[in-house]
């Protein structure tokens, strides 16, 4: 790609450089919200392009440009997610971890206890065989003698009923 020696390469980067170095820093603004992480991916951009792990043509260099700072950007975003996750998994690990067992267990009998107050008794058995119990439509229809569809319409109702219930809980 360079003919000549390496002063030459440096001087068309430099000129790369200077021609694309604001769009390159404000599209990474733009998807990271960081200035210093924005100038980080830029400046890395073009010191993979001197070491020469990219190349590029001249004639559509702006494009090629932006493009590797938009791939690397989402790199970054991908990677901040991940972290996120990751810290949010390992707080409920802590969380679960240093709460007593009574509490857990206090925890689940009041949550029983809602579901009691909360519906009908013919629903809340359906409930609690599915969710309690782990056991199947089918299982559940045959047990309490009933179709697998009326099993299905306890189990809706009661989770419409729920949600609406913590909806107007939470205003």
């Amino acid at each position: 790609m360079y003919i000549g020696c390496m002063t030459d390469k440096k001087r068309h980067i430099e000129r790369l450089f200077k021609q694309h170095y604001r769009a390159m820093y404000r599209l990474a603004s733009v998807l990271l919200h960081d200035d210093d992480e924005s100038k980080d991916i830029v400046h890395d951009v073009f010191a993979r392009l001197l070491t020469g792990e990219y190349r590029l043509q001249e004639e559509t260099a702006g494009v090629f440009l932006l493009l590797c700072v938009r791939n690397q950007c989402l790199n970054v975003i991908r990677d901040r997610k991940i972290h996120e996750r990751a810290r949010q998994l390992l707080m409920l690990e802590r969380e679960i971890s240093s709460k007593p067992a009574e509490d857990i267990e206090a925890e689940i009998t009041a949550l029983y206890q809602a579901v009691a107050d909360l519906f009908p008794p013919e629903c809340r058995e359906v409930i609690l065989l599915h969710f309690r119990d782990k056991l199947t439509y089918r299982e559940i229809a045959e047990r309490l003698g009933v179709s697998e569809t009326t099993v299905y319409r306890h189990l809706n109702s009661a989770l419409d009923q729920l949600r609406e219930t913590l909806k107007s809980t939470e205003r």
